[in-house]
């Protein structure tokens, strides 16, 4: 079992927000907190592909269950609406994604009201994000990655200053080492860290073998080494894609399933968040002791 708390949590779906200029549908959103507290930060949570406001309960419960507002955005891949791939959205939906999470940060104060007893109790200027795979890619760009066109020239900065820190969960790395097939049908899967300034947490496992890559494992890892600090690492020893099984209690993907080292995930990010966001470092440098000591660690980890 991954850690629990007693907290109370409440949770309320869906919460509507109008849709964007050329989304198409209203965006469906899922916002838990714990049900006592006041101030409470906030973390944006962006799935990976396929997957829905509903996804990654390990990490969504244990945040809100220790004081965070959770806020879980359901994008246009999601099974959950069925778009077809013909769809001339498609192409777009990565930028899409993108707009999903700005939506969210400017309707705050309606998913706020949507959560009984939540009005009045959020801290609007403590909002991190977090994302998994494709999610992780999606908040990249919040931090201040750029996706890079066909000639290596940046595109937008979508860079969001609301935004304080991030948690990157098996973020995809550099597009150079992308197969022939994925850069035919990802062209946006060719991201620059080198503006990427906000402080983060970028999490890979070493047994995470991409099909889109042409690299190893370490392609994961770009998102730390090829931007500026401050950011850490988590490497995860074994860890798949899946990273142990974040992305659900009972996830039919999940290839590595690993309670332990997703309770490492759940006690790692939350210390980070707390420290990123609340400028209370104890936690996060008990953390980071507590594994540097384990002799039976299921990771390493690294800053700069």
């Amino acid at each position: 079992m991954s850690e629990t708390s007693t907290t109370t949590v409440v949770s309320a779906k869906p919460v509507l927000l109008p849709a964007s200029r050329g989304r198409g549908e209203d965006l469906q959103v899922r916002v838990s907190a714990p049900a006592t507290g006041r101030d409470l930060p906030v973390v944006v949570l962006s799935h990976g592909f396929g997957s829905s406001m509903d996804g990654y309960a390990p990490l969504a419960d244990h945040w809100a269950a220790h004081g965070f507002v959770v806020v879980q955005p359901t994008h246009l891949d999601s099974r959950t609406l069925g778009i077809p791939a013909e769809d001339p959205r498609t192409p777009l939906i990565w930028r899409i994604r993108v707009e999903d999470l700005t939506r969210v940060l400017d309707g705050l104060d309606a998913l706020e009201a949507a959560v009984p007893g939540l009005a009045g109790r959020v801290d609007h200027e403590r909002v991190a994000v977090a994302g998994h795979s494709w999610g992780a890619q999606t908040v990249s760009t919040l931090l201040g990655a750029r996706v890079l066109d066909a000639d290596g020239v940046p595109g937008e900065d979508l860079s969001d200053p609301r935004v304080k820190a991030g948690v990157l969960l098996a973020a995809t790395g550099l597009g150079d080492d992308l197969t022939p097939w994925a850069a035919e049908h990802f062209p946006f899967m060719r991201p620059s860290f080198t503006t990427m300034t906000t402080p983060a947490l970028v999490v890979a496992g070493d047994k995470d073998q991409s099909h889109l890559s042409t690299r190893g494992p370490d392609w994961f890892t770009d998102p730390y080494t090829y931007s500026p600090g401050p950011k850490s690492l988590l490497t995860l020893f074994g860890a798949e894609h899946s990273l142990g099984g974040i992305s659900g209690y009972e996830v039919a993907e999940t290839t590595d399933e690993n309670p332990a080292r997703v309770a490492l995930i759940q006690r790692l990010t939350t210390a980070y968040l707390r420290g990123a966001l609340s400028g209370e470092d104890a936690g996060w440098k008990a953390a980071v002791t507590a594994l540097e000591e384990d002799p039976s660690a299921l990771g390493t980890l690294r800053s700069k």
